[in-house]
């Protein structure tokens, strides 16, 4: 193994938070399979309401990567940056409040906004690697919140 095989810098990111990334998905797939193939309504239910809670979660910790970065001093305090760090955890909430296919539609909207802000406003200030992964994971969690929301449709849940 040579010395830059086990550098993250040299890799971009370390592969155990690749992988943790990446995991962060699977329960929505999971969420997916049971509002698609569940056969009681009440746990076809069940799941959306994991699926809209696991995907809140997902877009608040979003935002708080970039609150932890102003933080730490890793990116500017200017208000647009502030605000962009904290809108994700109110969307996030009123997504859950939501419920329901409007919920998820809310949360796809509120992910790839993010995505938006974060590779345009903020790009320039964040490591390829991390923007890299974040583009496979935004993309991942919005086609799953997505057909989650078809399949909520498809299964009669609102």
């Amino acid at each position: 193994m040579s010395a830059g095989e086990n550098n993250p810098a040299a890799s971009g990111l370390h592969g155990v938070a690749e992988w943790v990334g990446y995991l962060s998905v699977a329960p929505l797939l999971a969420c997916l399979a049971g509002v698609g193939l569940l056969p009681d309504y009440a746990a076809r239910e069940l799941a959306q309401r994991i699926a809209l809670a696991w995907g809140a979660v997902l877009l608040a910790s979003g935002g708080a990567v970039h609150w932890g970065l102003a933080i730490a001093g890793r990116l500017p305090w200017e208000a647009a940056r502030i605000g962009g760090a904290l809108l994700p955890a109110p969307v996030a909430a009123a997504a859950v409040a939501l419920g329901g296919e409007r919920g998820l539609a809310l949360l796809v909207v509120g992910s790839g906004g993010f995505w938006l802000y974060e590779h345009r406003a903020v790009g320039a200030l964040l490591p390829p690697a991390y923007l890299a992964l974040r583009r496979h994971l935004t993309l991942a969690v919005c086609i799953l919140l997505a057909l989650i929301m078809f399949a909520s449709d498809a299964a009669g849940l609102t």
